[in-house]
């Protein structure tokens, strides 16, 4: 479903709906521009830290032109997965009046090149576009506008003797205001107009002539060092002057104040949508933008009450509880939404690791998933050969929703909501094609060992079976099970009570014939036990869920709280890089903004 500036805010309340009624949410961007990879002067691949900033640095320069987004609904009573793609159109404008902030944005002619190959209308984001606001800039409109109000700060300007025209000027508002001051007679009126020589002031707030910029502001100064009983109120052509009245001033603070706050959610725009995948506090959303015709913008009647039921359900869900997003060959997707929507990113990609995993404890890369185990050479792993080669697979059943049936009918490839859609459709098909196929030790140990001898992916046929799923850059191998160095006895010629019992509450499998591997694999550290490499803690789990939430659909998706997530979630690849692979990691969410969101160990945060 394609979402522009028009049905945005109508459509939304049914896109929240969606995501939060979603078991996930898949994710893809089209930009104006991408990494221009540096040279690496003969030392080989380069670090993390290194891809890391040449992806930071493009980010602080490009703009997301287009931003798909799949909600993937578990049907338990049908047993399928319906799926339900939007393609939204960002633009780069702050189109909203009255908030002095500017953004700069570049196309590079590459991307743009290659965009224009795909069909991609490059204008469309400046006319059809969806608004948006990072919580960055929403602070600083907030910020400016404060400071604009706070006349105090404002620095007197210096007029010189040989300034006499305007000397002249002070020097007939002083004597206007101590005449208007003087007179107490039945002609006195509670205000004062201060207008230019000649001119007539009218009702509606417009006079025949104005006074330029210079001169309102030698009035605003003038009254603020000599009158203190008196303001000034800026008025079309002309100063107002008005005596104080601090229950009148803090309503007029008040009403300034909610007007800002009116324009910054406006152009808020697709925020909102981010915002909701957070698990963010909607509650300054305005439903009565929401009641407006999808194909003119013109606002209808509506039924509010029934607004404010769907958008609670749908927030009482979201709140807290940050979605699991999906994406494919996501490292970069996710530097680039961090920039455009959270704030400045951090100067290293260890703590870069930290914030995003803080912001969303469960992020899913199907381009590891298809290629974790595919030694130092970098298989063919597009989006759209991976989607082919699952193609044929029947099981589990997946369905577009009625109202999405767009991609159905078309393929669109490199339409971002086009690309979320069969990044969804590939999460949903390879990990139930992992699982199935068991890329795990037997329970009796009989089974081959996962951490055995490693099966190179080829992207002709995807294996799982065999398939060693330690980082090979980083893990030493020592009789099939890779270690840090240390010898770690074969796990397969072990069996239950050789490995002691495992723990209670310890998660288990989607499936409950499937055949788990529960050691072996360095990608899932020790959690508990250090003289025992088989034990583990189910409290260590990255994820963040909420027991019984979630339902299964027979031979689908692993479930999100089980371990084969351990293995595979929260990994982000990222080839030609020395370790070819970014792993999320817990810390602290400390942005500033404008709402209230929720930090890790569920602890709210204000931005």
């Amino acid at each position: 479903m394609d979402v522009d500036k028009v049905s945005f805010y109508p459509l939304l309340l049914d896109i929240l709906t969606d995501i939060s009624e979603a078991h996930f949410v898949a994710i893809d961007l089209e930009l104006s521009g991408v990494p221009s990879k540096g040279l690496n002067n003969g030392t080989g691949k380069p670090s993390l830290q290194r891809r890391y900033q040449e992806t930071r640095e493009a980010a602080e320069r490009y703009q997301i032109l287009q931003f798909g987004l799949t909600c993937v609904q578990q049907d338990l009573a049908t047993q399928k997965y319906i799926l339900k793609p939007y393609n939204f159109d960002l633009s780069p404008i702050i189109a909203e009046r009255g908030l002095d902030i500017e953004r700069i944005f570049s196309f590079q002619s590459g991307a743009a090149e290659f965009l224009l190959k795909c069909g991609f209308d490059l204008g469309r984001p400046f006319y059809r576009g969806v608004p948006y606001l990072s919580r960055l800039e929403a602070k600083e409109a907030r910020d400016k506008h404060a400071k604009r109000q706070d006349k105090s700060a404002l620095a007197d300007i210096q007029i010189k003797p040989t300034e006499t025209d305007a000397l002249a000027f002070l020097e007939r508002v002083r004597s206007e205001i101590t005449a208007w001051l003087t007179t107490r007679t039945e002609e006195f009126t509670n205000y004062l107009d201060i207008a230019p020589v000649g001119a007539e002031t009218f009702k509606d707030g417009d006079a025949s002539e104005e006074l330029s910029r210079f001169e309102k502001r030698l009035v605003h100064q003038l009254v603020r060092a000599e009158y203190p009983e008196l303001v000034t109120i800026s008025k079309r052509g002309y100063i107002q002057v008005v005596c104080y009245d601090k229950e009148r001033e803090d309503k007029i603070t008040a009403d300034r104040k909610r007007e800002m706050n009116e324009r910054v959610n406006r152009q808020k725009g697709f925020r909102w949508v981010i915002e909701a995948l957070l698990g963010s506090d909607l509650s300054r959303l305005d439903l009565r933008e929401c009641a407006r015709d999808p194909f003119t913008g013109e606002h209808v009647f509506a039924d509010l009450d029934e607004y404010r039921s769907q958008f609670h359900r749908a927030h009482e869900v979201m709140r807290g509880n940050p979605r699991k997003l999906v994406g494919h060959n996501c490292f970069l997707d996710f530097v680039y939404i961090y920039r455009a929507f959270i704030g400045p990113l951090p100067d290293t990609v260890e703590e870069y690791q930290q914030k995003l995993h803080a912001l969303w404890p469960t992020i899913v890369d199907t381009k590891y998933m298809s290629t974790h185990n595919c030694g130092d050479i970098s298989p063919a792993s597009s989006l759209e050969q991976i989607a082919a080669q699952l193609d044929g697979q029947k099981k589990p059943v997946i369905e577009l929703a009625p109202e999405h049936r767009k991609y159905g009918e078309i393929e669109a490839f490199h339409e971002a909501g086009y690309d979320s859609y069969l990044t969804a459709q590939i999460a949903v098909r390879l990990s139930s094609k992992l699982e199935k196929e068991g890329a795990y030790v037997e329970v009796n140990g009989n089974g081959p060992s996962s951490a055995g001898t490693p099966i190179k992916h080829k992207a002709a046929k995807m294996k799982a079976k065999g398939w060693n799923l330690a980082t090979p850059a980083t893990m030493a191998s020592t009789n099939g099970v890779h270690t840090n160095g240390a010898a770690v006895p074969d796990a397969s010629n072990l069996t239950i009570a050789d490995r002691g019992a495992q723990p209670e509450g310890g998660f288990t499998p989607s499936d409950p014939d499937a055949k788990w591997k529960r050691q072996g694999d360095p990608s899932i550290p020790a959690t508990s036990g250090a003289d025992d490499p088989f034990a583990y803690d189910p409290k260590d789990l990255e994820h963040r869920f909420r027991p019984g939430f979630e339902g299964y659909v027979e031979g689908g998706m692993p479930r999100f709280d089980t371990d084969f997530w351990r293995v595979y979630g929260n990994k982000l690849r990222v080839f030609g890089t020395e370790e070819g692979v970014c792993v999320l990691s817990g810390g602290d969410v400390d942005e500033d903004g404008d709402g209230v969101g929720v930090g890790q160990g569920g602890v709210e945060v204000k931005w």
